[in-house]
């Protein structure tokens, strides 16, 4: 097999439940992708459920809802699982109700921690039972510096998610994961993280759509491919955020995905899988093979040929061969 699964039907139909990321997938920055709405769509009116799971911790459900909702992707609030809720929910299994936590982060993640029943302060002095950092564009170094006090007196130490950039319409900014290892290297203490790549957040997120059959969406690799992987459901690489064509080529054995689109607008498509035929991977009309160490990639379609160079190099890497792409052109497939 090579990795990559096939559908006679389309996506939406083979899967009752998409588990979509936001920044990359959904929206880039303060605009719509523009396949986003009508894919979304489409895909609701086929009968498949969407719960938007997202990283950012900053903003509450309902203001992540009523943004889509602007944005021309109608949300309710019980589509959205954050962050800050995965973290919150973490806290209350390890900590009793009532137990004073300091909050390096906004809004969404104080509402959050507030709701499990936990009491909120703000300050290291005298020492909380926790601290909990969750993302947002304000947190300065007094929070860090806060943080870092209490954690060093003994304050249990929460991170809602640790990925280190964040794509927006300027480019890449620091993430959370960037922020949360300011307090790491001056305590020396690191935080489980409730957040993507961890595999309950997936899991939350399947038991919050009601799914049999979920799929993970999202473009990055890293945090929603192998998160997706690690609890178990399937995942569809979108190439309109952080990883392209080339990256997915390369990916390592726990974030490769089970699909590969452009955007949104390919859950209406039916996804072909690739087969071996004698030594090359083909799909269609295009077809890869790695030749020592070389993979050469043919056919007429853009993704065809990406998805036959995903099980091509995939083989060959998992068989201890490194791949060289050096010459291979047009496997990108940047939206």
């Amino acid at each position: 097999m090579s990795g990559l699964l096939g559908t006679d039907v389309p996506l939406f139909t083979a899967h009752d439940a998409a588990l979509v990321d936001l920044d990359g997938v959904a929206y880039r920055g303060p605009h719509a992708i523009p396949t986003a709405p009508a894919g979304l769509a489409a895909a609701r009116e086929a009968g498949m459920r969407i719960v938007f799971v997202t990283n950012n911790a900053s903003r509450e459900p309902g203001t992540v809802a009523e943004h889509l909702t602007e944005l021309g992707m109608p949300t309710a609030t019980h589509e959205v699982l954050t962050a800050a809720q995965a973290v919150a929910r973490m806290v209350a299994e390890e900590l009793p109700a009532g137990s004073r936590i300091f909050v390096v982060g906004g809004q969404g993640l104080r509402t959050a921690l507030t709701e499990v029943g936990m009491t909120l302060v703000d300050s290291a002095e005298p020492t909380p039972d926790a601290v909990v950092q969750g993302f947002h564009p304000d947190v300065s170094w007094n929070d860090f510096a806060e943080a870092s006090y209490a954690i060093t007196a003994g304050a249990r130490f929460f991170a809602s998610n640790r990925d280190l950039t964040i794509p927006n319409h300027r480019g890449t900014a620091p993430g959370n994961g960037a922020l949360v290892n300011v307090v790491v290297t001056a305590t020396g203490v690191q935080p489980p993280s409730a957040g993507k790549p961890e595999p309950e957040m997936f899991r939350l997120a399947a038991l919050q759509a009601q799914a049999s059959r979920p799929m993970v969406i999202g473009d990055r690799l890293d945090t929603d491919l192998k998160g997706g992987n690690a609890a178990g459901i399937p995942g569809l690489l979108v190439l309109t955020g952080v990883n392209d064509g080339r990256d997915a080529i390369l990916a390592t054995p726990d974030q490769r995905p089970a699909y590969i689109g452009r955007d949104l607008g390919c859950l209406a498509h039916l996804h072909p899988a690739p087969a071996k035929v004698g030594d090359r991977w083909v799909v269609r009309d295009a077809s890869a093979v790695v030749t020592d160490g070389r993979l050469e990639v043919s056919g007429d379609d853009e993704l065809d040929r990406l998805r036959a160079a995903c099980a091509a190099a995939w083989e060959a890497a998992d068989a201890g061969v490194a791949v060289d792409l050096e010459g291979v052109t047009d496997i990108a497939v940047a939206s």
